[in-house]
């Protein structure tokens, strides 16, 4: 399986300029590392939530239909399923259409449905079938819950304050308790 991004978010969910008021910084000669800490601070809550915040594209590769009739989606939430495509033995590519499948974006863990009860099998015997979507929010900040924003503030300035290296484990490098709880509630339960 792959999972591989096609279209990147074009802003953050925050601001150098919120991270600078958040930190009290009234210079512009860190500006390039608060930037680095933020799009950082990003890719580490998206990861560790299993969420897209702001509007991205998604190529999503499987071998096989890991269900008949329903594949749970990698990320959320999700905007739209854009393309499902089935490669066959020979290489060619078939394109499902829009009505062959529904997108229940609405479920804490997004999923696509067959509308004819089962997919049709890829011919190919590694990734051969491809899910594009595209998941976040939205495409402006603004779209982004405030409790989310403020614990991306909160992670900036755990960056910005231990800039040590730390390896994976150290207390250094795990997200602060503050942030973890801002996150909670947009967390999957897993039982």
């Amino acid at each position: 399986m792959g999972l591989v991004l096609t279209a990147a978010p074009a802003v953050e969910p925050i601001t150098v300029d919120e991270a600078k008021a958040h930190l009290r910084i009234d210079h512009g000669e860190e500006d390039a590392l608060l930037a680095s800490l933020i799009a950082t601070s990003r890719l580490q809550i998206e990861a560790a939530v299993g969420i897209a915040l702001i509007t991205q594209s998604w190529s999503w590769r499987l071998d096989a239909w890991p269900d008949p009739s329903a594949v749970a989606l990698p990320m959320r939430p999700v905007q739209s399923v854009d393309a499902v495509r089935i490669m066959a033995a020979d290489g060619s590519i078939e394109a499902l259409s829009p009505e062959q499948f529904l997108v229940d974006g609405a479920s804490l863990q997004p999923r696509l449905l067959s509308t004819s009860g089962a997919w049709s099998l890829p011919g190919a015997r590694a990734l051969g079938i491809e899910i594009a979507f595209t998941a976040g929010f939205g495409g402006a900040a603004s779209d982004v819950p405030p409790p989310i924003r403020q614990a991306l503030l909160i992670l900036v300035a755990h960056w910005y304050e231990h800039r040590e290296a730390a390896g994976v484990g150290e207390a250094a490098a795990r997200i602060p308790d503050p942030v973890s709880a801002l996150l909670t509630p947009y967390r999957r339960v897993r039982l």
